[in-house]
């Protein structure tokens, strides 16, 4: 658009800025990134203001990392505290409608970078906030009024940042007396759909979103705002698993909007049809199958977990809108669901947490099995793992022994079908007459020939076998 120094379309969602094409970095995994959005009165808002706090555009040094907070406020007849979170989520939307801008993950998670070629045509933010702004205001009409404030001085975005959580906490805390069975609309997002074409992101009273942005009140106030927008709701259908939450509607919205590549996904499964990870998840779970137990690791986790791999890697793995069995992607909040991974055994198949998620999450973690999770601090690899985990007897260790067992009897099993294998087998056809025993060949004892064959969970079906006499 003619009056912003750079394009504007929804045909940038999507661009990656690269490394080497980067002029600076905001927030991500080196610094610190916010976004919030907060409903004030109009009165209290100047239209399309933009404030800086910190450097500007101009004053920042290309190849650099720094702090970033986006604190937007908007006003409207139509605007209350319900719709934050939704007007917040499309930030990531808007953000990305600018040519040459990146925009990655949400709340305290942001990670955005400007390529050389858009720094090039202006010298400060303040375009920017003003597209953006217009965005908003074009796309969600409701928004009658709004203003933005992009810090960069570290000490105020680290403000910022403890002021904002508390108001997310305070968001998320509004599901916890409403439950699966309590409703019978779920909400569904398909805002990551740019990034990850099949990802069906379905929230419900148990399940918030992967992104930890959209909760069922809020999926509720987008879909009545915006109809046709990317938060919509799902008629939940069919209770067909209580205990995997699986339903008919859900079954019937991923089929439609995986382009057919899903027809089922279970909310509170990990292994069955579960559900399918964006990439704008806050945290990562993975099986770990030598001790038959799932860890999880959040975003802000710099170090590597047991199985030798960091966040970024797994997350590469369970991204982009798969079902990928052994790797999934939830928001922070789905720990304090009473329904967490309630299929697979729920808090008593968790092994492993980064400390620093551990200790933010603890006042979730059920008591008898907080001191049996190991961290960083604990466990490194697998046998540093193995060994914590039969020390504080965590409950998986019950289940290595009925592992064991089970591969006993299966030795034991090969072992007499080798036995039956080895041994001459013949089963006569309908007139066949049995060679006396003088004109068998007869094999040197200790020398069986043949080959083994071992069949396990196998049927086997013979309509006719012939046994015949080899001519030499």
């Amino acid at each position: 658009m003619a009056e912003f120094p750079f394009e504007i379309s929804p045909m940038f969602e999507g661009e990656r800025v690269r490394k080497d094409g980067m002029f600076v970095e905001l927030g991500g995994p080196k610094s610190m990134g916010l976004e919030l959005v907060r409903a004030k009165d109009m009165d209290e808002i100047e239209d399309d203001k933009v404030t800086i706090v910190g450097p500007d555009l101009k004053e920042m040094e290309e190849g650099k990392t720094y702090p970033w907070a986006m604190i937007f406020h908007i006003g409207g007849e139509l605007v209350e505290p319900d719709l934050e979170s939704v007007v917040e989520r499309r930030v990531h939307d808007f953000v990305n409608y600018c040519q040459g801008i990146m925009h990655l993950n949400q709340r305290y998670d942001v990670w955005m970078r400007m390529s050389k070629d858009t720094a090039a045509k202006m010298d400060s933010f303040e375009p920017f906030g003003k597209a953006v702004m217009m965005l908003f205001k074009t796309e969600l009409p409701f928004i009658e009024k709004m203003q933005v404030t992009f810090y960069t001085d570290e000490a105020e975005v680290e403000k910022q940042m403890v002021e904002a959580k508390e108001i997310f906490k305070a968001r998320d805390a509004r599901t916890k007396d409403l439950h699966d069975e309590d409703v019978d609309v779920f909400y569904g997002c398909t805002l990551c759909q740019a990034f990850a074409p099949t990802n069906v992101c379905v929230v419900s009273p148990d399940r918030i979103s992967l992104c930890g942005a959209i909760n069922w009140f809020d999926g509720r106030a987008a879909a009545k705002v915006d109809p046709e927008g990317p938060q919509f709701a799902i008629e939940k259908g069919e209770v067909l698993d209580d205990n995997t939450g699986e339903y008919s509607g859900v079954n019937e919205i991923a089929k439609k909007l995986s382009s057919g590549e899903f027809d089922k996904i279970k909310l509170h499964s990990f292994f069955d049809s579960p559900h399918t990870s964006c990439g704008c998840f806050e945290v990562v779970g993975f099986y770990i199958p030598e001790v038959d137990g799932i860890g999880w690791v959040n975003r802000e986790y710099q170090g590597m977990a047991p199985n030798g791999l960091g966040f970024s890697t797994m997350a590469g793995q369970t991204g982009g809108g798969k079902q990928i069995v052994g790797f999934l992607g939830i928001g922070v909040n789905y720990f304090y669901s009473p329904k967490f991974i309630q299929a697979d055994g729920g808090w008593n198949r968790v092994v492993w947490l980064p400390a620093m998620l551990k200790e933010k999450i603890a006042e979730t973690i059920p008591e008898d099995i907080k001191d049996k999770i190991a961290t960083e601090n604990d466990a490194t690899d697998i046998e540093s793992l193995k060994t914590f985990l039969q020390e504080k007897n965590h409950p998986v260790v019950a289940n290595w022994a009925a592992a064991e067992e089970e591969e006993e009897e299966e030795e034991e099993e090969e072992e007499e079908e080798t036995a039956v294998a080895a041994a001459p087998m013949m089963m006569p056809a309908a007139g066949f007459q049995m060679p006396a025993m003088a004109s068998m060949p007869m094999m040197p004892a200790g020398k069986a020939g043949g080959i083994k064959i071992t069949f396990k969970n196998a049927k086997i079906s013979i309509d006719k076998m012939i046994v015949s006499e080899k001519k030499e």
